[in-house]
């Protein structure tokens, strides 16, 4: 008998350690190795889906709107980032004291280059160019500089290296680029009605011109709900003297969800910052970014143009037995 109650005594004791052990709460580092580990597993399995990407975007010189944008994009992902098909561009930049409103992107446009307007154009009246401009006609960067400024950030910050819909650059936990960053665990939260984790990050350097913010890290799947970072140190001022640039505000709010399969991925993105180049140039710049209607496909595809996709077989051009 005094053996039967040892050995149920030892049993107890291992079970009450076994849960101890099991209730340990985890430390910063480990929950965001955990989130390394799923995220660089997610960036290869996002290479099979296809999405649709909505994107606003504007510029504006004080209050004034110099410049806003509206896409819809199909994005498919590849090996080394995506390819966008654009299904609608809906713009409009001022000029002068009105608005001339755009349905193409400028690289889709042909333009002229630079001081290439002929001898009979430059005979025109002021309001025969502004008409002929309006139609495209006329070269003037000027007027386009705007409309070139928003569709260059859209690119870089949705479409470069990227497989989400996010430049790969603006997102700091990935397992590559967690080793430059300090994590402090600061509690439990519910975030966007998840149970989560609130991480706060900054640059392992202080020296280092990184990202700094906060990450709500989902407490069952370790992947990130929530990530709002901001740059970790100012431009130093002697470069904002000398080249008369800063970029005030820089920073990013994404949103992350799953898929029915279990894969997470960015569904809405946003910024708002300022440029200030040469003491000249002071824009207001803002992004809104929705990634929606996902469809997994089972193969690696891209995006063939037009004149690469085969024509429809024809009667005529089946053999005939």
């Amino acid at each position: 008998m005094p053996i039967m109650r040892t050995l149920f005594l030892c049993l107890a004791l291992l079970s009450a350690g076994n849960c101890l052990a099991q209730d340990k709460p985890l430390t910063a580092n480990e929950i965001m190795a955990r989130v390394a580990t799923n995220t660089d597993r997610d960036e290869d399995v996002r290479a099979h889906y296809v999405y649709l990407q909505h994107a606003r975007m504007t510029s504006r010189r004080g209050k004034t709107v110099m410049c806003e944008e509206t896409t819809d994009a199909r994005v498919t992902p590849g090996l080394h980032g995506s390819e966008q098909l654009m299904m609608k561009v809906d713009g409009r930049r001022r000029e002068g004291n009105q608005y001339i409103a755009y349905t193409e992107l400028l690289k889709d446009k042909p333009h002229p280059k630079a001081g290439t307007d002929s001898q009979e154009d430059k005979k025109l009246t002021k309001a025969e160019r502004k008409q002929r401009r309006k139609e495209g006609l006329l070269n003037d960067d000027d007027e386009s500089l705007d409309q070139q400024l928003v569709e260059n950030m859209r690119k870089n910050l949705t479409n470069e290296k990227s497989k989400d819909g996010l430049h790969a650059g603006l997102f700091p936990l990935t397992g590559k680029a967690q080793e430059k960053y300090l994590f402090n665990l600061k509690g439990r939260e519910r975030r966007n009605g998840r149970d989560t984790f609130h991480i706060t990050f900054i640059p392992r350097d202080k020296d280092d011109y990184g990202w700094r913010g906060d990450a709500w890290i989902d407490t069952e799947a370790f992947q990130p709900v929530v990530v709002q970072t901001a740059m970790a140190r100012n431009i130093p001022i002697a470069v904002r003297i000398l080249l008369g640039t800063s970029l005030p505000g820089l920073g990013f709010a994404v949103t992350y969800a799953p898929q029915p399969d279990g894969v997470w991925f960015p569904t809405s993105f946003g910024t708002e910052f300022k440029i200030n180049v040469l003491f000249l140039f002071h824009r207001t710049i803002a992004l809104s970014v929705e990634n929606g209607d996902f469809e997994k496909t089972h193969v690696d595809s891209r995006i063939l143009p037009a004149s690469e996709v085969a024509q429809e077989p024809t009667a005529e051009s089946i053999p005939q037995p």
